[in-house]
């Protein structure tokens, strides 16, 4: 093996440049956290707490943060500094430094833990939890408790039981009417339905909670399922001896009950959206803006003035500790203040772009994607992707993420493009209008938006259906 030297060119990003980076993707609420602990972090940053501080110190400020790079306010001439009369005492100030920092980070863990608290007491119950607590209640022997929770614990999210009796019977080493007495138990509890075995019983359980066990509903669920689960109407109507206005009422309670009754039951808990923009229309003119005023206002402290100067009782240590957090204390301010520009350009060309759809609605939104942007704005369009990453912006038309303004194109004749999501609305309203009683099929809605120019494929309107959540023709049919 020889060894030897190779001269070549390599690009390669800075630390700071990937901490840049890395803020531009975060979420308002994620740069708030971030904020947060690079206060407590770094003594050299501090928090503007009111307007009034805010004047008085805002020509220093200034003088602190017009510097082009951290590196040239780190190495500024002693001389250019203000130099209070007297020497600082190192010790004294790193000790208090210090000391706030335990202080702020006590007060944040302590809100911290409060804040847990009230979310464990706001914490909404599980489906098992509340099962239990019904169940508990009732005057039952070991024997029947114990096959009661292990049923109970093996229930799915949505309240059905998918293991079969046999096999429960085999797993507790107990006799198979044991299980079955316990189990009609659980189904009398809340919600109604839980500890079905299917669908269909769910539904039948459902019926006989309402007292309709004996009623046509419960006829057409326990003996002409596969009818009524695949909407045969022709089939039902031949075999089922009454009157079309009885059918269809009957079809019409069922359509009300619940096949997933365990869903009502969740701790999944709701969690708000932030927009992170706020686009508003001000005198015929749409605005944006950032949705940052409950942020920290962040400034540099002027504390390292004294310490980096000559007159500072310091060691060279102690000065290349302050440089080193002056340096990080910069890049942050920066970057969050890049973060504020880039922001507002790409949410600028999103709405002059989207005027249209601001103006009218989903029918005019614009085809559009990621390097329109950036050739636009003058970003590469992996930074687009970065600012719009989990993003939301609040408009007159509600608040959306800002993904949703970008989307796939189907084509038109004349060759004009239509934004997916536009023809998407077009084909739900198009379903939205149709004869109920005489659904129109995948084809049918194909050649009717063909007929308005769009270049369209039946598949790809079966796909777009299917996106939509709504079911096809036969299915969508009523009485």
């Amino acid at each position: 093996m020889e060894l030897g030297l190779h001269v070549g060119i390599r690009q390669q990003i800075s630390p700071q440049l990937m901490y840049s980076l890395k803020l531009l993707q975060y979420t308002t609420l994620e740069l708030e956290q971030e904020m947060k602990e690079k206060l407590e972090d770094n003594p050299l940053l501090e928090e503007v707490l009111d307007e009034e501080d805010k004047d008085q110190e805002e020509p220093r400020e200034r003088e602190a943060l017009e510097v082009k790079t951290p590196e040239e306010k780190v190495d500024a001439e002693p001389d250019q500094l203000k130099i209070d009369e007297g020497n600082i005492d190192w010790d004294a100030y790193i000790k208090d430094g210090m000391n706030h920092q335990l202080d702020s980070r006590e007060e944040f863990e302590k809100k911290e833990e409060q804040d847990i608290l009230e979310r464990e007491g706001k914490s909404s119950m599980t489906l098992d939890q509340a099962l239990l607590e019904q169940f508990h209640l009732l005057e039952i022997t070991e024997k029947d408790r114990e096959i009661g929770e292990y049923l109970i614990g093996n229930l799915e999210e949505d309240g059905l039981l998918k293991i079969s009796a046999e096999y429960v019977a085999t797993e507790l080493n107990m006799e198979m009417d044991e299980i079955e007495s316990v189990l009609k138990i659980i189904q009398t509890l809340e919600p109604t339905g839980v500890g079905a075995r299917s669908i269909q019983e769910c539904l039948i359980l459902q019926l006989q909670g309402m007292d309709q066990g004996d009623t046509l509903a419960a006829e057409l669920v326990s003996e002409h399922w596969e009818d009524v689960r695949n909407r045969r109407i022709a089939a039902i109507k031949k075999i089922i001896k009454a009157p079309m206005e009885e059918i269809q009422h009957a079809l019409k309670v069922i359509s009300g009950l619940n096949p997933h009754p365990g869903l009502a039951i969740s701790d999944d808990s709701v969690i708000p959206i932030y927009p992170d923009l706020v686009v508003e229309k001000i005198d015929g003119e749409y605005i944006v803006l950032l949705n940052d005023r409950h942020l920290p206002r962040l400034r540099i402290s002027r504390a390292y003035h004294n310490i980096l100067s000559k007159g500072a009782n310091s060691s060279e240590s102690a000065r290349q500790f302050v440089r080193q957090k002056l340096n990080d204390a910069n890049w942050f301010v920066n970057s969050i203040e890049q973060r504020r520009s880039t922001m507002t350009k790409v949410m600028k060309y999103i709405v002059e772009a989207q005027s249209g759809f601001l103006d009218n609605g989903v029918a005019h939104l614009r085809p559009m994607i990621l390097q329109d942007v950036a050739d636009n704005v003058g970003v590469h369009a992996a930074t687009v992707s970065r600012v719009t990453q989990g993003k939301y912006v609040q408009t007159p038309r509600g608040v959306f993420p800002l993904k949703f303004f970008f989307d796939g194109t189907i084509h038109q004749d004349g060759g004009t493009t239509l934004a997916t999501k536009s023809v998407k609305d077009r084909l739900a309203q198009l379903i939205r209008e149709e004869d109920h009683a005489a659904p129109v099929s995948d084809d049918g809605l194909m050649k009717m938006l063909q007929s308005e120019g769009m270049q369209i494929k039946r598949r790809t309107v079966a796909k777009y259906r299917d996106q939509l959540g709504i079911p096809v023709a036969r299915m969508r049919k009523e009485i």
